[in-house]
């Protein structure tokens, strides 16, 4: 996808990844980013409030997008998934977060035009 010229659309966001972007995939790598040594399947599960089958979902688009290694495994008799976010995974992941921090920081300066509702809604303007 072709980049937007930031100095005629300053609020396109490209970097906005849509493979990242889903709520739950937010969460996923949000989870994964704060354990870099990878947590088991059952644990992501939990804290992100995901089924099993939705949970499984999102982690074959991240890993097919190259963000997350899904390692199976045993633990004594049983078996054991664990999922980590790759090097590449980290670095992009640390990008859309850029973006996103840009976007909020808009987001703000823009409130900061209509005082009263900025500080209703706890924006602080920049």
């Amino acid at each position: 996808m072709p980049k937007t010229d930031l100095t005629t659309a300053p609020f396109a966001y490209d970097g906005l990844d849509r493979v990242i972007h889903e709520k739950a995939r937010l969460g996923l790598l949000t989870s994964l980013m704060a354990h870099p040594k990878g947590l088991g399947f059952a644990d992501l599960k939990q804290l992100c409030g995901l089924t099993d089958g939705n949970l499984s979902r999102h982690l074959q688009v991240l890993q097919e997008a190259g963000l997350v290694d899904v390692i199976k495994g045993y633990e004594g008799n049983r078996p054991h998934t664990t999922c980590r976010l790759t090097k590449s995974g980290r670095r992009r992941f640390l990008d859309y977060l850029a973006v996103l921090e840009q976007l909020v920081r808009d987001a703000a300066s823009a409130a900061g035009k209509d005082e009263g509702r900025s500080r209703r809604l706890g924006i602080q303007p920049i």
